[in-house]
């Protein structure tokens, strides 16, 4: 039977009249990577910050690996490692001598050589901290977060900001970290993180958790294997375009109609029989496979990235 890392029930936390998070329930088992999906605002810092003993929640428990903050605080320090979404660092410092100290808060952990290795940041052992890039300070931010060898690791928006190539090297010390059966959670509203890195992922939007399973399990929600959409100076009707072969839903946002399909070589010469017979021109014509943005989309109309 799996064992649980990290179980939230019934999590409540109020920002004045802001309801951040609202009675969020969640159990993150040990050995899985497991995301927290969502736009800006959402609540996904939060519930981690709760979970890492950062905030205390108004009402709710958490427990992590198996053990609870009100108790257990320092034992549940010493086995979880933590990146912030911003972690400021002393510009003097060397990268090995950073390392060194954040070794020297526990009682147990990895070899910081070790650790430099596997954020890629041996050669820059001996840089400060200013002179390094964005992706290098990022990858020694988690670095810090190594160094206890931690059963669970948290990491709140770990690429944000990060060129493509620095977001991938990320990933790979990610998955590396995973590969040794240990639990990682973190925070993104990059899509395709999610879809590479987690087995499980939580979609969450005003405090609430609205969707929840494999990245496969809810794209395969859509019961739609593609999008398509297009931009046209004049709207179809949507019950026109339903109707059209293979279409499961139909969205309009800002001028650009937006097709879910479950058989796009149906649904695409469908859709352009139908523009030729009513003349209309398009400006615009994309299709590409379903993805956790979509699904995001078809819960609340809104897009990731909307605030």
């Amino acid at each position: 039977m799996t064992s649980i890392a990290v179980r939230c029930v019934g999590l409540v936390k109020r920002y004045g009249d802001v309801l951040a998070v609202d009675q969020l329930d969640l159990t993150i088992h040990e050995g899985e990577c497991f995301a927290l999906l969502g736009p800006n605002g959402a609540g996904k810092t939060t519930t981690v910050e709760m979970m890492q003993g950062i905030l205390e929640p108004d009402a709710g428990t958490i427990e992590v690996l198996g053990l609870q903050w009100r108790h257990d605080a320092a034992e549940i320090r010493q086995r979880m490692g933590t990146q912030l979404q911003e972690t400021v660092l002393p510009d003097k410092l060397k990268v090995i001598e950073i390392l060194q100290m954040f070794r020297s808060f526990y009682r147990k952990g990895v070899d910081v050589e070790a650790v430099l290795e596997l954020v890629q940041l041996t050669e820059k052992r001996n840089a400060r901290t200013h002179a390094l890039s964005g992706g290098q300070r990022q990858r020694l931010a988690v670095g810090t977060a190594l160094v206890c060898d931690p059963d669970v690791l948290f990491l709140d928006e770990p690429t944000t900001g990060l060129d493509p190539q620095s977001r991938r090297q990320l990933w790979g010390v990610i998955n590396d970290f995973k590969q040794r059966g240990r639990t990682v959670v973190l925070t993104t509203h990059y899509m395709e993180e999610a879809q590479r890195l987690c087995d499980r992922v939580a979609v969450v939007d005003k405090g609430r958790i609205i969707a929840l399973g494999s990245p496969a399990e809810l794209i395969a929600s859509l019961e739609a294997e593609h999008i398509v959409e297009f931009a046209s100076e004049v709207s179809f009707e949507i019950d026109v375009l339903q109707s059209l072969p293979g279409v499961r839903a139909v969205h309009l946002e800002d001028g650009v109609t937006r097709l879910t399909v479950g058989r796009v070589h149906e649904a695409v010469p469908a859709l352009m029989s139908l523009i030729a017979r009513r003349g209309v021109d398009i400006t615009e014509l994309t299709t590409h496979h379903a993805t956790l943005e979509d699904v995001f989309l078809s819960l609340t109309g809104r897009h990731l990235r909307d605030g």
